[in-house]
């Protein structure tokens, strides 16, 4: 196994629980918030594909498609309070959104030069530009985990 195949192991895993943990959930359920101090699973969603692109463009420039317009700017710190379902994608484009998103970065990934994997990135969360692919699998499990409180209290059985 290679750096390549480990990272692909932690996207790939990522992908499992957390889609899992979507896909049942309704449009309503996904403005649902594991507490009031919390964020919807609705913006957490936006807010994980949005971080995604800016993160792999900053390590592989071009490599994947534009957001759809206004995409970005519906998931934002300031769009976070709203439970407004018209300031934000349906499920259904979140998660056409998320594959176009995911995909393109598995083929940036594919494609990295074995050597870049050490390269710097100057962002302090992800340092080089192997942590910065594989943060994409571990910060959806991060918010996976609110996603099975919002299951229980929707007295749906656990997944995992």
């Amino acid at each position: 196994m290679n750096t390549r195949d480990a990272i692909k192991i932690g996207l790939d895993t990522g992908e499992f629980v957390s889609l899992g943990y979507l896909e049942d959930l309704t449009d309503t359920e996904f403005l649902r918030r594991p507490h009031p101090n919390c964020n919807h699973i609705n913006w957490q969603v936006g807010h994980l594909i949005a971080s995604e692109h800016m993160m792999i463009e900053k390590i592989a420039p071009g490599s994947l498609p534009p957001l759809p317009a206004g995409f970005a700017e519906k998931y934002t710190k300031e769009t976070a309070t709203s439970d407004d379902a018209s300031k934000f994608a349906t499920k259904n484009e979140l998660l056409a959104t998320y594959k176009a998103q995911r995909g393109a970065t598995l083929a940036a990934l594919a494609k990295e030069a074995d050597a870049n994997f050490d390269k710097p990135t100057g962002v302090d969360y992800a340092a080089t530009v192997g942590a910065m692919y594989s943060l994409q699998g571990s910060h959806w499990l991060m918010h996976a985990g609110q996603w099975a409180v919002v299951r229980r209290q929707l007295g749906r059985a656990p997944l995992f």
